[in-house]
């Protein structure tokens, strides 16, 4: 893998180990010369993400809207700043510029990008690997709810064990290797011309 994308909180959360986890996969992605791709921000976690990539020497590409940029949250110190039109814009490069997808710790901009990700490898856009990295604890509830989910058949056993989770960055990036992505879901009605 030569780049991943790494959803993230713009805010740096309440316990401490969230800006630690941030500041790991930064520099655990620079030291591994893997491109860091993400939300072009300087706040939060990630600013955090993105200044350990930097510090540690690693490439940083931030994409962001530009009514976001304009309001003075853009890092300016990142390898590479793209400024586009929409969020739409946004996270379709950020699809394009990866081959992998981590969310950390974030708020309902984190959950909408992890899940329309998720959601475009389980209709067969893409095979990339997408994963959360569960830092102490965060997501329990989700990866309870995602369990139910598949319980009542609404999640696909196989797409629900694509979702990758682990608490550590090193053991998340080495499930990662060994990804082959399940079959594309599409269901498509039968009996029409």
């Amino acid at each position: 893998m030569k780049s991943i994308c790494v959803y993230c909180g713009s805010n740096p959360g309440k316990d401490p180990v969230f800006v630690d986890t941030a500041r790991a996969v930064g520099r655990t992605l620079a030291e591994r010369g893997i491109d860091v791709v993400y939300g072009g921000g300087q706040v939060g976690l990630m600013g955090e993400l993105a200044d350990a990539a930097l510090d540690a020497g690693g490439r940083v590409i931030g994409i962001i809207p530009e009514f976001l940029a304009l309001k003075e949250i853009a890092h300016l110190e990142l390898t590479e700043l793209h400024v586009v039109q929409s969020m739409h814009a946004r996270k379709a490069m950020m699809v394009q510029m990866s081959q992998a997808f981590i969310a950390l710790p974030g708020g309902i901009g984190t959950m909408e990008e992890l899940f329309e990700v998720w959601t475009w490898a389980q209709l067969g856009h893409h095979t990339h690997p997408v994963g959360l990295l569960n830092a102490a604890g965060y997501y329990d509830d989700l990866i309870s709810f995602l369990d139910r989910m598949t319980g009542e058949r609404f999640l696909a056993e196989n797409h629900r064990r694509s979702l990758m989770i682990a608490a550590r960055i090193d053991t998340l990036l080495a499930a990662f290797e060994t990804y082959q992505a399940p079959p594309a879901d599409v269901r498509l009605k039968t009996g029409q011309t």
